[in-house]
């Protein structure tokens, strides 16, 4: 390149030729084309900003098998899983799917909002007590308040742009791990749902979607998978391999949190997490559907706009059958006999024979707890002294003596 070689050029001979050579990050293709470099200066340091091209696979609207549904949450911000299209049109899904969860970059972000939005309500009452005067003694307060709020909007950028990246890149290597030509994502213009309420609106809008969705196009073009929006009309309401609505439920693993995460269906059985039904619903909807795949004039992108209801009905999840385990072909050999129910050996002179008790042991074990009892939940099954500080091993309790008290009681007698 070719540099200045004083502070203030005025001809061709205030400039020379400089070599700066440029080692390549291996993340740049050995086929890609180099554009102009851009100098800048950072911290002392010269810095070259390298564009490059280099070709990538085309992307198909129609002739997919295997695509990767892609559902949106609150608290879990992606909910991804691969399905298979059969040729005799059925589809199944790869896999029980992954979340991409969030929470405490959602959170952070959450409080950097509610902070900005206190410093814009303390800088707009400088502002009216200010009331347009040249010489106040709040003008300097309301500066810093201002200053203050350009670097909290600056923090917010930067998380919303490494969370969309971080997301995109997520869901791009899971298509790419399942073999995936597709992802399905739900149409975002949807999700903004009426009658949700302004807290529900307000969530869903920091979540940066449509970021999310713009470098998820750009990071699945470099490997040919095409990324098309479908309706989100009832993924979360119907079952996926049914299509009959779902009653939803507390977790099973939370009984005591109150939600609408686990969704049961009664008429085939399924039941599972509302986020993992919803995206093998997506996935399912935009393989039928592919056939009605369009470009977007507008932005250029791959969408589906309706849902037709013949293809609708052929959008279902086809489980898969369990192996068979009748006794009716071979078997494997029988397994030894554990070594707690192996003949005792013979007894010997002065000993007592070996029986199912261990003989070595020392001491009874102690129990964990004095007010321990049987109905304590627990990974292993309690057994001998474990039940209770100084029962034996093959002691049990008398019944209560409430349980077998004789009837003193006269017989009634009738006054007639």
């Amino acid at each position: 390149m070719q540099l200045p070689t004083r502070p203030d050029p005025q001809s061709y001979a205030d400039w020379t030729w400089v070599a700066c050579p440029i080692a390549l990050p291996p993340t740049i293709p050995a086929n890609a084309v180099l554009h102009l470099p851009t100098l800048r200066i950072r911290q002392g340091e010269v810095r070259a900003d390298l564009a490059y091209t280099h070709p990538v696979p085309k992307t198909q609207r129609t002739g997919h098998t295997v695509a990767l549904g892609v559902d949106w949450g609150l608290n879990t911000l992606l909910s991804a899983g691969a399905t298979r299209l059969h040729d005799d049109g059925r589809i199944t899904t790869l896999g029980s799917g992954g979340m991409f969860r969030a929470c405490g970059v959602l959170a952070r972000q959450h409080r950097l909002r509610r902070q900005g939005e206190s410093l814009h309500t303390k800088a707009d009452q400088y502002d009216r007590l200010i009331s347009g005067a040249e010489r106040h003694a709040l003008t300097d307060k309301c500066q810093v308040l201002i200053d203050e709020i350009r670097r909290v909007s600056t923090r917010r950028s930067n998380l919303n742009d490494a969370l969309s990246w971080s997301a995109a890149r997520w869901a791009v290597d899971q298509a790419i791990a399942a073999g995936a030509t597709v992802i399905y994502v739900e149409d975002l213009r949807s999700m903004e749902a009426r009658g949700m309420g302004q807290g529900h609106n307000t969530r869903m809008s920091q979540a940066v979607r449509g970021q999310i969705v713009d470098r998820m196009r750009h990071l699945s073009a470099e490997a040919g998978i095409a990324v098309v929006t479908v309706p989100a009309r009832n993924t979360s309401k119907h079952c996926p391999q049914c299509l009959v609505p779902l009653r939803h439920r507390k977790a099973p693993d939370r009984p005591t949190v109150p939600g609408w995460k686990w969704a049961l269906c009664r008429s085939c059985g399924w039941q599972g997490d509302r986020d993992q039904g919803a995206w093998r619903r997506i996935a399912a909807r935009g393989l039928t559907h592919q056939a009605k795949t369009v470009m977007d004039r507008t932005s250029g992108a791959m969408v589906i706009r309706n849902v037709v209801d013949k293809l609708e009905a052929q959008a279902v999840i086809t489980p898969k059958t369990s192996r068979d385990r009748s006794r009716t072909g071979p078997t494997k050999a029988a397994c030894p006999t554990p070594r707690r129910r192996r003949t005792p050996s013979p007894a010997q002179a002065g000993q007592r024979p070996e029986g199912h008790a261990h003989t070595d042991r020392t001491r009874l074990p102690r129990a964990a707890l004095r007010n321990q009892g049987v109905t304590t939940i627990s990974s292993h099954r309690p057994r001998g002294a474990v039940l209770g500080a100084g029962f034996h091993l093959h002691a049990h309790a008398s019944p209560p003596r409430w349980e077998h008290v004789p009837d003193t009681r006269p017989d009634y007698v009738s006054p007639s």
